[in-house]
This record gives structure tokens, sequence and C-alpha cells, in this order.
């Protein structure tokens, strides 16, 4: 009665990067936004790593930004199927950068991706807060959560 292989489960870190009023965000380089959508830092927690240490990691593996947790969000899981048999329960944290000359946009990517994959290339940019429901995919699912004020 499955109808399909089986789900595991995967546990995962967003990062909800705010500046004043805006919020980090990114599109994929080489990906058509219909298929990739806009996008937050986001990534697996290592075995044995702690959300909050994982969600540091990842943002500035991803982005080149120091930054600091500000505060968890919770969690919620999501099911990507059909995409792959998984159910990924993020783990949301807001979160500050350490510096304040930032720039406006820039290009990141990673030439090794863990999972083997080809080169990824993306540009991240900042968006104002109240525009945070173009995120795709469930990462806006605690977006209510933020205090945009909290830095």
């Amino acid at each position: 009665m499955s109808g399909g292989p089986e789900r595991r489960l995967v546990r995962k870190v967003v990062g909800y990067v705010m500046r004043d009023q805006e919020l980090l965000v990114f599109t994929h380089d080489d990906v058509p936004l219909e298929i990739a959508g806009v996008q937050v830092p986001a990534g697996t927690i290592e075995k044995e790593e702690a959300p909050d240490a994982a969600v540091v990691r990842e943002v500035l593996e991803e982005t080149g930004l120091a930054l600091r947790v500000v505060r968890s969000l919770g969690t919620a899981r999501y099911d990507i199927r059909p995409s792959k048999p998984e159910v990924h329960e993020r783990h949301f944290f807001q979160l500050a950068p350490v510096e304040d000359d930032l720039p406006e946009r820039w290009s990141a990517g990673e030439e090794y991706p863990s999972d083997g994959g080809d080169v990824q290339r993306w540009t991240f940019r900042w968006i104002p807060f109240e525009q945070a429901h173009v995120l795709c995919a469930g990462f806006g699912a605690r977006l209510g959560e933020i205090v945009p004020d909290t830095q």
C-alpha cells in the first residue's frame, strides 16, 4: 500500500539571514527560475553536528558571510517527493551578519558539491522582507517567526 520507495528522513538547516528589513535570497545561475525558484541558504546537518552549528557552517560555505545565530525558529518537515524519496526535517534559524559592509549582490557557488553533482553557481541579493513570500519549496515555512529588528 506504500505506492513507492520508502522515504528517508534527512536533517537539514535553513538560514534566514536578515539585514535591517531585508532578507538574503539567491537564485541558481544555471537552472531556470521555474525549476529552482528563489531560495535561502540551507544545507544538510552532518552526523553528530548540532543544528545551530550546522546553519552557521552551511551559510558560510554558500555565501562567504560570517554570521551569528539570532534565534531558533523551530522545525518543520517537508516531503520532497517526487524529486527524491525523502522527507526533510528542517531546522530554521534567524541569522545576522557579523560585518556591516556587505555587497548588495554577489556570485558564489560550489565547485565540488558534497553530493558529487555538477558545479553549482548562484547569485545572492537582499530583498525587502515583505517580499519574502517568493520563496519556493517550503523555505518560507517559518517567515512568520522572524523578528526583523532583532539584530
